[in-house]
C-alpha cells in the first residue's frame, strides 16, 4: 500500500502522542493569550470575563494538552507497561480538539456553545486520566512511588476542572476551582515530573528522600487552602509563614541533589533554572504578601505568575524541546536559537514582575502590560516556527 504526500504528513502527525497534543497546545497559548489581551483591555467583547478566560484556557487548554502529550508518551515507560494505543490517544486528541473549537466558538457568540465546550474538555481530561490510572493498576514495576504522584495530580486536575464547570453554570466556586487547579494539579503534577526527570537526566545519584513528596502534598494542600481563605488578615499572615517555609524546604531539597548547576549543557541548565524557580517565587509570594499588608496594595498575581511562567513554562518548554528533537530521532541538544528561547522565557518573567510592580504602586505604565503578553506570543511563536515542522512533518532541524 501507498501513500500520498498528504498522507504521510497526516500519518506522521499523529504517529506518536506528543506530536498533535504539543501543537495544539502551543497554538492554544498563542490564540488564548492574544483574546484574553484583547478582552482585558476593552477591545473585543467576549461572553465571558477576562479573569475565568486566562486562567480556565491556560490551565486545561495550553498546559493539559503539553502535559497530556508528554505522559501519554512517557508514563507507560515509567510504569513498565505498553504503549497507549494510536487509537486511544488519538480519539482523546480528537474529543480535545472539538472542546477547544466550540469554547473558543461559545466565547464569541452564546454561552451554551462555551459549556459544552467545557463539558467535552471536561470529558477528555477524564479518558485521559482514565488511561493513566489503567497503566498504574495494571503495572509491575518495581518502584511505582513516581507514577503515583503524577496519578494523584491528575486527579486533583479532574476535581478542579469539575469545579469550574459548575461555577460557569452559577455555583460560587470560581476561585476554589482556581487554587486547586492551579497548586494541585500544574504545580504538583509539574514538580512530580520534575523530581523525577531532572536528576535522571543530570546523572544525580544521590537518594531521595522518601518522604519529598508527601511533605510537599501536605504544604500544597495548606498553601491551596490559605490561598482561598486570604481574606483574613491573621489567614494571611499563616499563608506567609507557610511560603517560607515551602521555598526553604524545596530549595534545600534540590541543592540536596546536587545538580551540576554551572557546566551543563543548555538543554539541562534550563531545567535547573525552572526548578529553582518554584522555591524562589514562594520566597517573593511572602515578601510580596508583607508589603501588600504594610502598604495596603495589591502585587495583582506577582507570586502566580512567577510560578507559571518561571517555574512551569520554562520546565515545560524545556521538556517539550527535549523530547521533540529526541523523539523524532534528533539529538536533544539546544542549539544557539534554543538557548535564546530559553533566556527570553526569563524576559517573559521579567515583564510581567513589572507589571505587577506598577499595579502595585501605580506607576500608570499600561504599555507593560502590553510588552507582557506581547514577549508571551513572540515566545510561543518563535517555538512552534522552530519546531512546528519537526512535530508535523518529522522534518529534521
Amino acid at each position: 500500500m501507498t501513500f500520498s504526500q498528504e498522507e504521510k504528513k497526516q500519518n506522521y502527525f499523529l504517529s506518536q502522542p506528543h506530536q498533535p497534543f504539543f501543537v495544539l497546545g502551543i497554538l492554544n497559548a498563542i490564540m488564548m493569550m492574544l483574546l484574553f489581551a484583547l478582552n482585558y483591555k476593552g477591545i473585543l467583547s467576549l461572553q465571558n470575563e477576562s479573569l475565568n478566560l486566562h486562567v480556565y484556557s491556560l490551565i486545561f487548554m495550553v498546559f493539559t494538552n503539553v502535559f497530556t502529550g508528554f505522559l501519554f508518551t512517557t508514563y507507560p515507560r515509567f510504569c513498565g507497561g505498553q504503549a497507549i494505543s494510536k487509537n486511544y490517544y488519538k480519539n482523546v486528541f480528537f474529543g480535545t480538539t472539538l472542546g477547544t473549537l466550540l469554547f473558543i466558538a461559545g466565547i464569541f457568540a452564546n454561552t451554551a456553545l462555551m459549556i459544552l465546550g467545557m463539558l467535552i474538555l471536561l470529558a477528555s481530561q477524564a479518558f485521559v486520566v482514565l488511561k493513566l490510572h489503567q497503566i498504574y493498576k495494571s503495572s509491575n514495576a518495581q518502584s511505582k512511588e513516581d507514577p503515583y504522584w503524577i496519578l494523584v495530580a491528575q486527579y486533583f486536575g479532574l476535581v478542579g476542572h469539575l469545579l469550574f464547570f459548575i461555577s460557569i453554570l452559577g455555583l460560587d466556586v470560581q476561585d476554589i476551582a482556581i487554587k486547586i487547579s492551579f497548586y494541585m494539579f500544574l504545580i504538583f503534577l509539574t514538580l512530580s515530573v520534575a523530581q523525577r526527570m531532572i536528576p535522571f537526566f543530570a546523572h544525580s545519584f544521590e537518594i531521595k528522600d522518601e518522604r519529598f513528596m508527601s511533605t510537599v502534598l501536605v504544604l500544597f494542600i495548606l498553601k491551596t487552602t490559605l490561598s482561598i481563605l486570604d481574606n483574613y488578615t491573621y489567614v494571611k499572615v499563616a499563608e506567609i509563614v507557610l511560603d517560607v517555609l515551602l521555598g526553604m524546604y524545596l530549595l534545600g531539597e534540590f541543592l540536596r541533589w546536587k545538580l551540576p548547576l554551572f557546566h551543563s549543557p543548555a538543554i539541562l541548565w534550563v531545567l535547573f533554572l525552572g526548578l529553582f524557580w518554584l522555591p524562589t517565587a514562594f520566597f517573593f509570594s511572602a515578601l510580596s504578601s508583607i508589603l501588600e499588608l504594610l502598604l495596603d496594595t495589591s502585587f495583582y498575581f506577582l507570586s502566580v505568575h512567577l510560578i507559571a511562567i518561571g517555574f512551569l513554562t520554562t520546565i515545560l518548554i524545556g521538556f517539550g524541546t527535549r523530547v521533540t528533537l529526541g523523539h523524532s530521532g534528533q539529538s536533544p541538544n539546544a542549539d544557539s536559537l534554543a538557548t535564546k528561547i530559553f533566556w527570553f522565557i526569563q524576559v517573559v518573567v521579567l515583564f510581567r514582575v513589572l507589571y505587577s510592580i506598577n499595579v502595585a504602586f501605580d506607576f500608570s505604565l499600561g504599555f507593560l502590560f502590553d510588552i507582557s503578553f506581547s514577549a508571551w506570543l513572540i515566545l510561543f511563536v518563535v517555538w512552534i516556527a522552530r519546531y512546528g515542522k519537526v512535530l508535523v512533518l518529522g522534518s529534521k532541524l
